[in-house]
């Protein structure tokens, strides 16, 4: 099984996941030929290679007009605009350590998709020092305007249009949780826009020329202590970022900074399978991503791609005991279970206490798929308490293959793996057949 495993040791941003995607290319260059090629409003990627700790890799730079910004602004404001640079800004997430030195804070602080209030003056002072570039930075995006931007001017697969506007409406949701408004009334500073755009969009193409059958990431670092606010003091993560990675194992360290940004996280929760160790394979390609700063620990993401020895499909076995359901109440609610993304449902008869009989019924998912099924679970049948394993499945890989046959086109599943390979006709064609030709199953068998 293809399998791509993401290490995040020093956390993530977009900027250092294109990074260590690209170096997994066999070309990066043309790979960078290619991103320039989108069409991006304003927007220059540029590679450099870059050594930390004594590691080479690569680190990415986007341009917006020519200039490199550091910080992916997010905000929402309820102000008209008329003064845009006397607006307010209310984003906890926002954080920034020191506005001096505003375009060093690269990734670690990496891209720092933040520190509205005076990275809104910051913007504001390049309009008036840049104001014959025929832009206005202070210009604002809703996530309306991202939509336009991606699905009606990029140049990018059908694939990868879904995938960059699913991690703007992770980021997008974070960030009307955070402020406590609907998601509507959350703008992004264009500026910051596109650089999100950029970096968003390079990494979901990356994922889809790469295609892996898994995504392995390893538990987030995302930094430690707190970072200054333009309205005042928070902890790391930040707001936005610890909303984005609820249910993702994550930790903090020794290394003092915000390490994970939004638009990295987003990209992980949006693209991972699961979060856990790295697992056992046989690496292809290893690239290394590289933040700008310098820690004591390299500063970089590493991405190792490969082949895993089995499809070892990490799922959740959720189970429960019923004795008060009729037979047709079970079959309900084992069709509702299915309908929401179990992978298997299925019952087994039970003796249980006071000699009842009784039934176990028992449902397959992945662990995205817990918390709803739990939930139908709980709304279709009496049980008053779950169980839940951990486990892991061994699969055959599946493919479908159309067979033509002298009563039409037939589904034909072939699964093959572990040395043995299987083929099934699909029932519901040769039931159709049957009851057209008259014929019993086994008969339109042996004639297709």
């Amino acid at each position: 099984m293809k399998t791509l495993y993401l290490e995040c040791g020093m956390g993530a941003a977009g900027d250092m996941l294109t990074a260590a995607l690209l170096e997994l290319m066999p070309d990066p260059d043309a790979v960078v030929a290619e991103l320039n090629g989108l069409g991006i409003p304003g927007v220059q990627f540029s590679k450099e290679a870059m050594s930390k700790c004594g590691i080479g890799g690569t680190h990415m730079t986007v341009r917006v007009h020519g200039e490199e910004e550091s910080e992916e602004m997010f905000h929402h404001h309820h102000e008209h605009h008329d003064h845009p640079h006397e607006h307010e800004h209310s984003h906890e997430s926002a954080c920034h350590e020191h506005h001096d030195h505003l375009h060093e804070h690269e990734d670690h602080e990496h891209t720092h998709e933040h520190h509205h209030e005076h990275a809104h003056e910051h913007t504001h002072e390049h309009t008036h020092e840049h104001g014959d570039a025929g832009h206005t930075h202070h210009h604002h995006s809703s996530l309306h305007d991202i939509e336009h931007i991606v699905c009606g001017h990029l140049n990018i697969p059908e694939q990868v249009k879904q995938d960059v506007m699913a991690v703007y409406g992770l980021i997008a949701e974070a960030e009307s949780h955070a402020h406590g408004v609907p998601v509507t009334e959350i703008h992004f500073h264009e500026v910051g826009t596109m650089d999100a755009v950029a970096d968003i969009t390079a990494v979901c193409l990356l994922m889809n020329k790469i295609a892996p059958d898994q995504v392995i990431v390893s538990p987030v670092h995302v930094g430690s202590g707190h970072v200054h606010c333009a309205h005042g003091i928070l902890p790391v993560p930040a707001p936005a970022t610890a909303y984005i990675l609820n249910g993702v194992p994550m930790y903090g360290g020794a290394v003092k900074g915000e390490l994970c940004t939004p638009t990295g996280a987003a990209l992980l929760k949006h693209f991972a399978t699961r979060f856990g160790d790295m697992p056992v394979m046989r690496t292809e390609a290893i690239g290394y991503g590289m933040g700008k700063k310098d820690f004591e620990q390299a500063n970089c993401i590493r991405a190792m791609l490969g082949e895993t020895e089995d499809a070892g499909d990490s799922v959740l076995q959720l189970e429960c005991n019923v004795d008060d359901m009729t037979a047709e109440e079970l079959g309900f609610a084992m069709e509702a279970i299915l309908a929401v993304g179990a992978l298997e449902v299925y019952t087994v008869a039970a003796g249980m206490k006071k000699s009842r009989p009784g039934t176990l019924l028992s449902v397959l998912c992945h662990e995205a798929e817990k918390e709803k099924l739990v939930r139908v679970i709980f709304q279709n049948t009496t049980t008053i308490g779950v169980r839940e394993h951990a486990c892991s499945r061994y699969t055959l890989k599946r493919s479908f293959e159309t067979v033509q046959t002298p009563y039409g086109e037939v589904q034909k599943k072939i699964s093959s793996g572990y040395g043995v390979t299987r083929e099934k006709y699909e029932y519901e064609d040769l039931a159709r057949i049957a009851r057209e030709q008259g014929m019993s199953l086994e008969e339109v068998r042996k004639s297709i």
